[in-house]
């Protein structure tokens, strides 16, 4: 059973088992990721490409992630390279291709984005001028508006940024429809997948995009951020790196000495999902295994959305299930702030998360301070699900 794999599961609060609903913020771990982890650091320890046992069981350690983590997302292993976060990766990105751009050169980015691939490309304003516009939501669907979106394509449009999913309401974007809008107009495309990612087997060849970032540590991993990107850019764009760095990618979009523990354990957590899939590779088992639990989360979303949608001054946001969304859900609860709601679920050992995510235009256009948000993960179960429902429900009754 895959919650035996996770020893926070273990955790009792006020006398009752916990469920993590706050999976969108970050997974819980499993033992095989610390574990490799804890192997790296006791017996292998050291710095890349040098002549002597550690330093070689240390490069054939980063490969072997880098190999998975292509696997991953259906790139190669010269195309992943490894971060802090997605967020610096993001702006790792944006000053890299900031270098090439002139002033009045445009970036496109949406309402529907963690600030993380906002930020980094409204930098560039500042420092070359550049002109970013945005991409409208639909608060009625929730839903990124795609006809605006590529109404605002012009000449001048160097790359569209967007979320290959909402952190903060679940919308699955159709990544293809946005990758084809960016190509008419010989623009880049990059995709922030790291809430994606712990859902949907990525495919970055079918999707078509020209780089993508996510987070280990949303699909129980470590807190370590991977970059893919094509290999003819990543080879090429003149990434800030000191003079005797690597000068071939990957390594030459990895500043300094990487956080090798943190691959490590990246690799370890894909090859964990894979362990529960079926196939004679790695791809194969991944997709399996994401199979399964695409299936699950749908299972889980439709109870809770049902649920939700059906209590008075319960106001839940985003698509409904029938439409491509991950298993997390936002709501808020009439007269309650969210940050109240999260420490009454507490109380019962229910752990969800309260704010906005860092989704801040999407509270915005809903005009609202925060939001309550629940997400399903591998080790989610219906009995939980039923709990938190209970729970919700005699909160809304009671204030």
């Amino acid at each position: 059973m895959i919650r035996d794999h996770f020893p926070a599961l273990q955790r009792i609060h006020n006398g009752t088992p916990v469920a993590y609903f706050d999976a969108p913020g970050g997974t819980q771990v499993p033992r095989e990721v610390a574990e490799a982890m804890n192997d790296y650091l006791f017996h292998h320890n050291a710095n890349t490409h040098w002549f002597y046992p550690t330093s070689e069981e240390t490069d054939a350690i980063l490969l072997a992630a880098r190999e998975a983590m292509a696997d991953f997302v259906g790139g190669s292993t010269a195309e992943i390279a490894f971060g802090a976060n997605m967020t610096s990766l993001a702006f790792h990105l944006s000053r890299t291709l900031g270098r090439m751009w002139d002033e009045g050169d445009e970036v496109i980015v949406t309402e529907l984005d963690h600030h993380a691939n906002v930020a980094p490309w409204r930098a560039l304003q500042i420092e070359r001028g550049i002109v970013v516009r945005t991409a409208r939501m639909i608060c009625e669907t929730g839903q990124l508006d795609y006809d605006h979106l590529a109404g605002l394509v012009t000449p001048r449009t160097k790359l569209i940024a967007a979320g290959g999913a909402s952190n903060a309401i679940g919308t699955i974007n159709d990544l293809r429809r946005i990758a084809g809008i960016a190509r008419a107009a010989n623009a880049l495309f990059f995709v922030d997948a790291v809430h994606l990612a712990p859902h949907e087997l990525i495919d970055v060849r079918a999707i078509g995009c020209d780089f993508l970032a996510c987070s280990a540590y949303k699909f129980y991993g470590p807190h370590i951020g991977i970059l893919w990107g094509r290999f003819e850019l990543l080879d090429t764009l003149p990434f800030p790196k000191l003079l005797p760095a690597p000068d071939t990618a990957p390594e030459r979009v990895e500043t300094g000495t990487q956080n090798h523990e943190g691959i490590a354990g990246a690799g370890a957590a894909v090859d964990f999902l894979a362990s529960f899939g079926a196939g004679a590779t790695r791809r194969e088992r991944l997709a399996s295994f994401f199979a399964d639990a695409h299936e699950e989360g749908r299972r889980l979303t439709r109870i809770l959305w049902d649920a939700l949608t059906s209590m008075p001054r319960v106001r839940v946001y985003g698509p409904p299930p029938e439409q491509p969304r991950t298993p997390t859900i936002s709501f808020t609860i009439d007269g309650m702030h969210a940050d109240d709601v999260s420490r009454a679920l507490a109380q019962e050992a229910l752990f969800a998360s309260s704010g906005d995510f860092y989704a801040a235009t999407v509270c915005e256009r809903y005009a609202v301070d925060a939001f309550l948000r629940v997400g399903c993960a591998c080790y989610t179960t219906g009995e939980e699900v039923r709990r938190l429902i209970d729970a919700v429900a005699r909160i809304a009754r009671v204030q």
